[in-house]
């Protein structure tokens, strides 16, 4: 009956050492003997007990190991780099025999490609750089951990950060650049505003001058006409005159309704008045003269 018991719980202890589980995503490397024998698969596996030892459960799941570079770029700037790179074992027996450290190793390639990457680099080409470098880590990476059993699932350069002081220059630098470039855009602005408004002054001035111009010449060449005809009929110089003397008045009414002159200065003694009645019939007559030119050397439209 002891014997039995015994024999039992030999064979329980047994089971027990043969027997074993591998979760999910995951493998156990199996020695026999000091030697590799096997990788042990997610599920149920057997072993053979004294004889065969799990001497490693391998992670299978993508892994990301986090990293911060400080270098130099090539206009001497210190910067701080993180990097974020993402592997996975794709070969059980190689991750574990061939690389003590995989995380050591991978930081290792990672500084000296980062490094090499920002020695060539002026810091304003380093931020437009970013994936660049990204893609020259992970492709170094990809090459260097294949024959280590790792595949390099992504690399990320997260960010470049300079010293505090060079960020806070820049940061001037940028706001001084934004300011230039809205106060020549405000200018340009003001400067087509001035040149369209001038313009326009100009066309109206060109306008009301021609304008004025048909005015007088229609006014000139009616007084003309009707010195004329009383000329013509042979009606005396007072009509003449007279006539003269009403469009005369009728200007100054014009000129007080419409002039912001608040004194005018005229003539009181008779042979004042008949001194301008000279002058006026001359400057009707030499104004309508000089009207009819100008009508015919002013282009059409």
């Amino acid at each position: 009956m002891y014997t039995t018991i015994a024999v039992l719980v030999i064979v329980m202890v047994l089971l027990t050492q043969a027997l074993f589980v591998v979760k999910q995503q995951q493998a156990y490397i199996i020695e026999r003997l000091g030697k590799f024998n096997r990788v042990a698969q997610p599920g149920l596996n057997v072993k053979i007990p004294f004889f065969d030892r799990i001497v490693k459960r391998v992670e299978l799941r993508i892994q990301q190991l986090d990293l911060t570079v400080e270098t130099k770029t090539h206009d001497n700037v210190f910067v701080t780099i993180p990097v974020s790179v993402q592997y996975q074992v794709s070969n059980a027996a190689d991750s574990y025999y061939r690389l003590a450290s995989p995380s050591q190793q991978i930081t290792a390639y990672v500084f000296d490609r980062v490094r090499s990457s920002l020695s060539q680099l002026d810091l304003d080409d380093a931020f437009s750089s970013k994936d660049r470098i990204a893609r020259e880590i992970e492709l170094t990476l990809s090459q260097e951990m294949d024959g280590y059993g790792f595949r390099i699932v992504n690399t990320l350069v997260t960010d470049i950060n300079p010293d505090p002081t060079v960020r806070a220059s820049m940061n001037s630098i940028n706001a001084a650049q934004r300011e230039r470039e809205a106060a020549i855009s405000l200018a340009e602005a003001e400067k087509i505003k001035i040149v369209k408004q001038a313009e326009a002054d100009a066309e109206s001035k060109k306008l009301q001058g021609e304008g004025i111009a048909n005015q007088r010449k229609a006014i000139v060449d009616g007084l003309v006409s009707q010195y004329e005809s009383l000329r013509d009929a042979g009606i005396g110089s007072e009509a003449q005159e007279m006539l003269l003397l009403t469009q005369y008045f009728d200007t100054l009414q014009e000129i007080a309704k419409h002039s912001r002159t608040q004194t005018l200065m005229l003539p009181s003694n008779p042979g004042g008045v008949a001194d301008a009645m000279t002058e006026l019939r001359n400057s009707l007559l030499s104004s309508s003269m000089a009207t009819s030119q100008y009508a015919r050397d002013m282009p059409e439209n």
